[in-house]
């Protein structure tokens, strides 16, 4: 046995996990074959066992499945997959219905296949460490807890109970798993484990599962209880309303929870081997692994930051203007620990910036989710001035002012002679080239783009760039930041828009050109939504403010007549720029756009939208809109990709998702292309860029970077 240790002595057999060449340990082929090896041997030891303890040699328990191996899985795998959990499941149930005690020593996380093989012991010891996470991630991978997790965690909670645990993927550390009673034992340290197991053994020579009892009942009651069946009615309406039926793991879950309730235990293990088995070689699964698994770790682990020794520890940042972005960046440090200076134009200005990171914490506060003592430390840290001498000795300051050249120039040469030595300054800005704002700095090796997303409180992805002069030392420093800030940094190189701008604009711009051919609005929103995006493209193009598009057109067409060239408009950006020239209409906040805001009430589509742009003999297909709006974007990334503004895949599929709403279930803009196969996607571009112009153009070099860069497993 290659990746567990057995061994029996003085009547305990203990079952070390312990994958060679790995950090963790997973439910690999090996394993499994291992697993049924050890199985047998304890059956053949049964008369000379009193007990048994599953441990790991690792500083974690268990890590679940083996996602390398998933993601090689063809859709022909899913009866051998099917056979492979129906034999790890005989191995549990084994081991559970042996009537020796099992118990698992829980010394670090057991998350996914590491909880189900934890679900296997009639008792569990944890270390008590509020850092250990145990629990069932796998509807975010696309997958269901199918290695028995749906099954016993319904039954040791109930299906109102487990809900949370399995459809919403919440995790719970060792304390709140003793209060649900799914840890038994806390123990101080790791050591503490075994003399905790060896005691529970001896006092307890027999066990068995709470559902193999006799006079087992499932806690709520089953699925014919009027109570359950009540709620259980309208569960998979909100399922699908949530998912859009985008996500099949979700249903698939929810399916397996009550199917197996109507049922005996070992059916119950049957049915939800089935859902895995289809799940598990399905293209959504595979989207959804590479990147919210692979990518994901790949950018935690630091893969995009430049290699630099160092360590940024921000202690004091200077924030400049204190409008909506600036205030959120404040909060987004003070709640982080890092001393922050908010500079305006303005004491009020100032002080009505600090006052965004109050009126965000105060109804935790109310709702007892934070301590009024928290609240006012969290507070104290951000000082807000009108005086630019306060930015003196900070490490970094960041420049989030108006989308103007002329203004963050003026800024940049007041606050970055402040800067401590050794310190770095950035520029929030959105689309313009970090290249030509450094113009305004001294240090242009020491200027870099950050750009955050709003409301920052909420968005999860920042975008570092890297200007033309930018150093590797400042890069990685920013990157330092962002992780410091709990945010997920992507690194690009400069260019107009950058990356997530840039290709967000092709999915807003798409879908007016598409208003534009006289296709109805509420069809262009709908497809949006079909498609997953979480917000439809009229609808977003309000929230960003229109006139804020036709400004980033007009200084577009300007930097290109700089340069002696000609922008050529989009159909897109030639609608929106009628819609605020014309029209008047400029956004929400402006007070309507593509919508009207009626104080107090919803918002609805501007009627005018119909009689202005609407053409009733306008052909549309809804599958065609909804690959509109996902390949342009698609292509736009693989372009960026090509050019070098992206340099790594995990870099586009993670801020693809994070950054713009590009449909999780697709893996993110380049997983899309890869989860549709490459020779499709480009056969179906062509016919879109046939029939909807030069954005769904592949170039050559554009395809070769497809194929370059593309994952392999």
């Amino acid at each position: 046995m290659k990746t567990l240790r057995y061994e029996l002595a003085d009547g305990i057999a203990t079952i070390t996990f312990d994958e060679p060449g790995s950090p963790v340990n997973t439910m690999c082929l090996q394993w499994q074959e291992d697993l049924t090896e050890a199985v047998r041997q304890v059956v053949k030891d049964k008369d000379t066992i009193r007990g048994i303890v599953l441990a790991s040699a690792k500083t974690t328990f268990f890590a679940g499945a083996d996602l390398k191996g998933t993601m090689r899985l063809q859709a022909g795998d899913a009866p051998q997959v099917f056979r492979e959990i129906e034999q790890v499941k005989k191995n549990f149930r084994t081991l559970e219905t042996l009537g020796k005690p099992v118990v698992a020593c829980l010394n670090g996380a057991a998350l996914g296949g590491g909880w189900e093989v934890a679900l296997a012991a009639h008792h569990r010891i944890a270390v008590d460490n509020p850092k250990i996470q145990f629990g069932l991630p796998e509807i975010t991978l696309g997958l269901i807890p199918g290695a028995s997790g749906i099954t016993k965690m319904v039954r040791l909670l109930g299906l109102m109970g487990a809900q949370p645990y399995i459809l919403e993927s919440k995790l719970f550390a060792p304390r709140e798993a003793l209060e649900l009673g799914l840890v038994h034992e806390l123990v101080p340290d790791a050591e503490a484990l075994r003399p905790a197991a060896l005691a529970w053994i001896a006092a307890h020579p027999q066990a068995q599962q709470p559902w193999d009892a006799k006079d087992y009942r499932m806690p709520g009651g089953t699925p014919s209880n009027p109570k359950i069946a009540g709620m259980l009615s309208v569960a998979p309406a909100a399922l699908k309303q949530k998912t859009r039926g985008l996500y099949p793991a979700p249903e698939a879950a929810l399916a397996a929870m009550v199917e197996g309730a109507l049922v005996d235990f070992d059916t119950a293990l049957r049915i939800e081997t089935r859902y895995l088995a289809r799940l598990i070689v399905s293209p959504v699964a595979k989207n959804m692994i590479n990147t919210f698994f692979f990518n994901m770790n790949a950018i935690k682990a630091g893969q995009s930051r430049p290699k630099w020794e160092g360590r940024f520890k921000p202690q004091k940042v200077g924030i400049l203007g204190a409008g909506m972005m600036g205030g959120g960046i404040a909060y987004a440090q003070a709640s982080r620990g890092i001393a922050t200076v908010l500079k305006d134009v303005s004491q009020d200005k100032a002080e009505a910036g600090k006052a965004y990171s109050a009126k965000i914490t105060q109804p935790r506060v109310e709702k007892g989710r934070m301590d009024p003592v928290e609240q006012q430390a969290l507070l104290a840290r951000i000082t807000p001035t009108e005086s630019a001498k306060d930015l003196a000795g900070c490490d970094l300051i960041i420049e989030a002012v108006f989308e103007n050249r002329d203004l963050k120039a003026k800024v940049t040469k007041e606050a970055e002679p402040l800067l401590a030595p050794g310190g770095f300054f950035a520029s929030n800005t959105s689309t313009l080239p970090i290249t030509g704002l450094a113009k305004a700095s001294t240090r242009p090796e020491k200027f870099v783009g950050i750009h955050f997303f709003s409301p920052v409180d909420k968005m999860k992805l920042v975008e570092i760039i890297r200007g033309k002069a930018t150093d590797d030392e400042t890069v990685a420093r920013a990157f330092d930041y962002v992780q410091a800030l709990g945010k997920i940094p992507i690194v690009v190189n400069d260019a107009r828009g950058f990356f997530t701008s840039r290709v967000f604009g092709t999915f807003v711009m798409e879908g007016a050109a598409m208003v534009g051919e006289g296709i109805p609005a509420p069809v262009v929103e709908q497809a949006g939504l079909q498609a997953g995006m979480p917000v439809g493209p009229l609808a977003v193009l309000d929230e960003t403010a229109l006139s804020l598009s036709v400004h980033v057109l007009d200084q577009t067409r300007a930097d290109f007549r700089a340069e002696g060239q000609t922008y050529i408009a989009t159909p897109g950006e030639l609608l929106v720029e009628r819609m605020v020239k014309e029209f008047d209409r400029n956004g929400r906040a402006a007070g309507g756009g593509f919508y009207e805001y009626p104080q107090g009430g919803k918002k609805f589509l501007w009627p005018q939208l119909q009689t202005l742009f609407e053409n009733p003999d306008a052909p549309w297909d809804l599958q065609e809109l909804k690959d509109r709006l996902l390949y342009r974007q698609a292509v736009e990334t693989a372009r960026c990709l090509a050019e070098g503004v992206l340099t790594s895949v995990h870099d586009a599929n993670i801020g693809s998702i994070f950054g713009i709403g590009f449909p999780g279930w697709t893996g993110g803009a380049m997983q899309f292309i890869y989860g549709t196969g490459i020779d499709t996607f480009l056969h179906r571009a062509e016919v879109l860029a046939s029939k909807f112009g030069p954005g769904f153009v592949v170039a050559p070099q554009v395809k070769d970077a497809i194929r370059r860069f593309e994952p392999k497993y």
